[in-house]
């Protein structure tokens, strides 16, 4: 009889390769959502469906008592108390695996670890907060809630991603810039391009919630990341290699882009102070990360197909055009 995976989520992007990654280890899923997006799975006989909303403790119960699985992953937990919830509804599960964040980590660190650097604080009104400042703040309470179920002897663990790309990503965040390579011989680059914000390839991300659930230790967190962290300059350079195309980047001061009316932190993708994270406590128990030809080959592939662009994540490209007339000018 095979082990069973319930995974609360499951049919966009990081859920979504969360089941092809257990289903391909022989584990029978249930994916468990409101199922108001397309079941991906709907032709896998190993694949079931139960609809309900995670965030109503009674539907959750019901699916639990229903499928009595092996691993839950929830990869859908936005609120602490979606998380005290499910820790306690599945307190019996051989692993219960909570997608947290890198936003978790409350200082600036150079890298982030797991047992070294803080937490965010979350307080009362921020945990029920569900803008994108309160993100951080929330997954980090998350944790905390993750850890006090382990105290209470159930197996629960937390996984820490940084920024996922890769097929079927509905943000677009990384779409914006594949698009502006494959359209255009130029591509204006926020500050001098070594900006650094560690990423993550999405089935990278599905191999190493697997691998936590199957040999991670109750009570623990890991982050999980590129093996190699580029600068935004050196995405823009391996973009174009995996296109196949050729292009230029335009690099522009934070004065220069105020000429047009812009600042660097639109640009998707930047960040200033950096961010990295450490994986040496994942790659402990055997993961590792593809490397970026792999990844992207992938990720520019499925960007084609689709009809993504990105380009509402940030500057368009008129702007653009006037910032490399400014430049141009000034040069």
């Amino acid at each position: 009889m095979s082990d069973h995976a319930f995974v609360v989520g499951g049919t966009r992007f990081i859920g979504r390769h969360t089941v092809a990654e257990f289903r391909e280890a022989g584990y029978d899923v249930t994916i468990f959502n409101r199922g108001s997006h397309d079941d991906p799975f709907a032709d896998d006989d190993g694949v079931d469906h139960r609809e309900g909303d995670r965030t109503v403790e009674a539907d959750l119960r019901r699916a639990a008592l229903a499928v009595d699985p092996d691993v839950v992953v929830d990869c859908v937990a936005y609120e602490p108390r979606d998380v005290h919830t499910a820790t306690d509804v599945f307190a019996d599960v051989d692993a219960y695996v909570y997608v947290s964040s890198g936003a978790a980590y409350g200082v600036e660190r150079i890298p982030k670890r797991e047992d070294g650097t803080p937490l965010c604080d979350c307080s009362a009104e921020q945990a029920v907060d569900d803008s994108p400042e309160t993100y951080g703040p929330r997954k980090a309470e998350g944790d905390r809630a993750v850890f006090a179920a382990a105290d209470r002897g159930v197996n629960a663990m937390s996984i820490r991603p940084p920024v996922v790309y890769g097929p079927h990503d509905y943000t677009e965040r990384f779409d914006y810039w594949i698009d502006r390579v494959e359209s255009h011989d130029r591509v204006v680059v926020p500050g001098d391009g070594t900006n650094l914000w560690h990423l993550v390839y999405v089935e990278d991300v599905a191999a190493a919630i697997r691998t936590v659930a199957e040999a991670g230790r109750p009570g623990e967190a890991y982050n999980v990341g590129d093996g190699h962290a580029p600068t935004l300059g050196e995405w823009v350079e391996l973009l174009a290699d995996a296109c196949e195309t050729t292009v230029e980047p335009v690099f522009a001061s934070e004065r220069e882009l105020g000429a047009v009316g812009c600042s660097a932190e639109e640009f998707p993708l930047y960040r200033d102070p950096p961010h990295l994270l450490s994986t040496a406590k994942l790659r402990a128990l055997g993961w590792e990360p593809r490397a970026h030809e792999t990844a992207l080959s992938a990720t520019v592939a499925d960007h084609r197909r689709s009809d993504r662009t990105g380009r509402e994540n940030g500057p368009d490209r008129e702007t653009e055009r006037r910032l490399l007339e400014v430049l141009d000018t000034v040069e």
